[in-house]
């Protein structure tokens, strides 16, 4: 299991990785056109927890899986493809783009100006992003705010993907559920 689950999971962080770097570039309004996109990199690159899955199915297990056993190989894939993001977002955030956060906050506030917001709405806004890039200066908030973006999204893929490539053997060696 060990070798499937590092092969996809390493595989499917370097699809992530590649996205986020090819569409960094383009982040210029931290808009929601932004996490369209990239919720849309991140679903593409776990779809490698079904085939994962399904590989270790087939090949380790000879064809039969039971849930439990399908969803652990699916979230481990999928964690391993988190880490690999984080580690990605990292060296970005760190190396190229350390004000990052400070510019999301100023757009953020900038937006709440546009929508016509109340001058208190924008100051609860402003004293909120002002929290966010004091949080930010700690590492450990960044991995786990950035582990917590593509991991839930993995979670229910390797939900999924447990459910529908489960198959039970019978006493006699056939195959009751198919997928």
């Amino acid at each position: 299991m060990k070798k499937i689950v590092w092969t996809f999971g390493l595989i499917s962080g370097a699809i992530m990785a590649v996205f986020m770097v090819a569409t960094v570039p383009f982040m210029n309004d931290h808009g929601a056109n932004s996490l369209v996109v990239g919720y849309a990199g991140m679903v593409a690159a776990f779809l490698l927890v079904y085939f994962g899955v399904r590989s270790y199915r087939d090949k380790v297990l000879g064809g039969t899986i039971s849930f439990g056993r399908a969803f652990g190989a699916g979230i481990l894939i999928a964690a391993i493809a988190s880490l690999c993001y984080v580690a990605t977002w990292e060296v970005i955030y760190y190396k190229f783009m350390p004000d990052f956060y400070t510019k999301y906050g100023e757009s953020v506030v900038e937006r709440a100006r546009k929508n016509g917001k109340s001058e208190a709405e924008i100051a609860t806004v402003r004293a909120d992003m002002d929290t966010m890039v004091r949080r930010v200066e700690n590492p450990l908030f960044v991995t786990v705010v950035t582990f917590a973006e593509p991991f839930p999204v993995g979670l229910v893929i390797a939900l999924v993907s447990a459910g529908v490539l489960r198959r039970k053997r019978t006493e006699r060696g056939t195959v009751l559920a198919t997928a």
